[in-house]
């Protein structure tokens, strides 16, 4: 059994480590209402924090609700900021111990990670299968609703063959179950009945420790994978995973065996966008289509960069937007999209551009 780590909430539970949550939770977002409404009383309100946090009085604050509709509806759940910091402050404790329990290839939420190291690492993968000769397959698994129905007792049982510190154990369970007032079941069913018997699953996206949690969670599969399977060339982004072989056969097997270890131990299902397919048809994967030899944006990503860029062209003719504003949101995609072959879409982007800025110099001239 691994080593389980202790004595970790009293030694950090000062106002030192709290005024650096503090600072995380506000980055970027210092203006806006409720961190100034905060930090107009800070040293009262992270004082405030910290003897509820000592005392273990500390409870969850109310979620507000909202949706997103890309890059598919999902239900965002945003904490007050008050309790931002204290998740700061809990994330900037554990992230460090369950870090190092995560494989090698698990790329999403991980500090040196992320999206194009992700891409980076599969497209390495294409190639070596390539050295190896013959025909390749892979395998993509996505799973139904994750963070809905990551089960609570389960995700605790996981942290405690990791975590032993009582104190931090009772605050994650405060923050996992919340207080029974979400229903996440409500996004995954279609009557209040099957919703209320989900009720003791979901994870909020939007938070800190989700974000964390959800990755502890899924590291149960990557070691699955990993230790019990064999499973050579497998990677994981949150909850997409590919894995390649040269065997169709042996990779429904591997599903096969992912599906029972899947509904047993985490109580989870593939959905419908899981599938075997060869490697020369190109791999999605972190919204990329790629080969070993390059890699594009997948279709539905660059309508959605048009989209967005569309909306924010009409905010800055409306007059809602500085071209400063409208620019910088342009450049954030072309620093994306320089890492891909994506040449004429680039092109088509930045001449859209340039029609933007001809209209408003017409506009003005007139």
């Amino acid at each position: 059994m691994a080593k389980r780590v202790g004595n970790i909430y009293l030694p950090n539970c000062d106002y030192s480590n709290l005024y650096h949550a503090y600072r995380k939770a506000a980055k970027g977002k210092r203006y806006r209402g409720d961190v100034l409404q905060f930090t107009d009383n800070l040293e009262e309100n992270l004082l405030s924090l910290l003897e509820e946090l000592r005392n273990h009085t500390y409870t969850v604050g109310r979620y507000r609700e909202f949706y997103i509709y890309e890059p598919k509806k999902r239900l965002i759940m945003a904490l007050p900021f008050r309790d931002r910091v204290a998740q700061w402050w809990v994330y900037s404790i554990l992230y460090p111990i369950f870090d190092k329990t995560f494989i090698e290839d698990s790329y999403a939420c991980r500090k040196g990670k992320g999206q194009k190291l992700a891409a980076d690492r599969l497209q390495y993968m294409l190639k070596q299968t390539e050295v190896l000769g013959g025909k390749w397959y892979y395998l993509k698994l996505d799973i139904a609703k994750y963070f809905y129905r990551i089960y609570h007792d389960k995700l605790l049982e996981i942290i405690k063959r990791k975590i032993k510190d009582k104190d931090m154990l009772l605050l994650l369970e405060r923050i996992i179950k919340g207080d029974g007032s979400n229903c996440f079941g409500l996004s995954i069913c279609d009557n209040v009945e099957d919703a209320v018997r989900l009720s003791d699953r979901g994870m909020p996206i939007g938070n800190l420790t989700s974000q964390l949690m959800a990755n502890v969670y899924l590291n149960e599969l990557d070691q699955f994978c990993k230790k019990v399977l064999g499973t050579k060339f497998y990677i994981r982004y949150m909850d997409d995973v590919i894995i390649l072989s040269n065997s169709k056969a042996e990779l429904h097997e591997i599903k096969k065996r992912i599906e029972d270890f899947l509904d047993k131990e985490l109580q989870l299902t593939l959905n419908k966008k899981t599938c075997i397919r060869p490697v020369t048809m190109g791999v999605q994967f972190v919204g990329l289509h790629i080969w070993s030899t390059h890699r594009t944006v997948r279709k539905s990503t660059s309508l959605r960069i048009k989209r967005r860029l569309k909306v924010a062209a009409k905010r800055y003719e409306a007059g809602k937007i500085t071209y400063e504003s409208y620019n910088s949101t342009l450049q954030s995609y072309l620093g994306m999209l320089k890492h891909n072959d994506c040449y004429r879409f680039k092109l088509q982007l930045l001449r859209d551009t340039e029609t933007i800025i001809n209209n408003d110099v017409n506009g003005v001239a007139a």
